[in-house]
């Protein structure tokens, strides 16, 4: 079992700025892929960034200008730093532990937060 401890997110103004963080725990053996996800109201999930072991990283096209994300393996937490926030970044953001591996199981599995919403308004 990884369980994802999630930090952040809240009511953010227009042009504003946040960090999302994650942290992952448990008998883990590896995660092949930290990241989080969101999902809007009446919109499917999607993702905004994935990072995997060798810093290799996926983005949403829409905010990967305007932000940072970094994984650090040896605490099993992933940051995401999104600035010039838009109405449009209002979401429930998740974080998630994609093909993770732990000592209990045989197999891997994705693991995912319960979710941090995030406001962007005035």
């Amino acid at each position: 079992q990884v369980n994802l401890a999630e930090s952040g997110g809240g009511l953010v103004q227009p042009g504003g700025s946040l960090t999302l963080s994650c942290t992952a725990t448990g008998s883990i053996e590896y995660i092949s892929a930290l990241g989080w996800y969101r999902q809007a109201p009446g919109k499917a999930r999607e993702r905004v960034v994935t990072i995997a072991g060798n810093g290799g990283s996926n983005w949403l096209d829409s905010v990967k200008d305007r932000s940072v994300a970094y994984r650090d393996n040896s605490k099993n937490t992933v940051y995401l730093r999104m600035n010039d926030l838009k109405p449009e970044d209002t979401a429930d953001y998740y974080c998630a532990a994609l093909r993770a591996k732990t000592t209990q199981t045989s197999g891997v599995r994705d693991y995912w937060g319960q979710g941090t919403q995030v406001t962007v308004s005035r």
